[in-house]
């Protein structure tokens, strides 16, 4: 004898799953803090965070990392084409590492750095005003790599 169990309504609790499933992403926006317009593309992490001063007084990456009257901390200059320097490129602090992995933001070098992992070369990153990105902001990076680090 085969049993078989029949859902009253397959289309209506699939559909209810999937809605279940969005309500757990949060609304990275209202994470973000010192940086509230940070969306999860790269333009908007490269102008909210590579290229500008938070809120909390955090100042801009291309502080450090530019080529404009000194060379660019640690060889990495985020001020003409940050997604070139970015991307499936290998660290020259750490031998072996990449920075930005597309879908693996956990061996992504850039979030090591950012996250001040055990096995980062020299010091967490940011250096320069209060320490470090807040975990909302770090967030949305973290998102940008998962979703394939889009050049968006």
């Amino acid at each position: 004898m085969k049993l078989c169990v029949r859902w009253p309504f397959p289309a209506a609790a699939l559909a209810l799953a999937i809605v279940g499933v969005s309500g757990c992403d949060e609304k990275l926006r209202d994470v973000t803090g010192p940086s509230p317009n940070l969306d999860v593309t790269f333009s908007s992490i490269r102008s909210e965070i590579f290229e500008t001063t938070d809120l909390a007084g955090r100042t801009s990456c291309i502080t450090c990392h530019t080529d404009i009257g000194h060379p660019p901390a640690g060889n990495l200059n985020l001020r003409n084409d940050p997604f070139t320097a970015l991307v499936n490129v290998a660290s020259r602090q750490k031998p072996g590492a990449v920075i930005v992995i597309p879908g693996d933001p956990n061996n992504s070098y850039l979030i090591r750095k950012l996250e001040g992992g055990p096995d980062i070369a020299q010091l967490r990153m940011p250096r320069n005003g209060p320490p470090y990105l807040t975990e909302g902001q770090i967030r949305v990076i973290r998102r940008w790599i998962e979703n394939g680090a889009p050049n968006n």
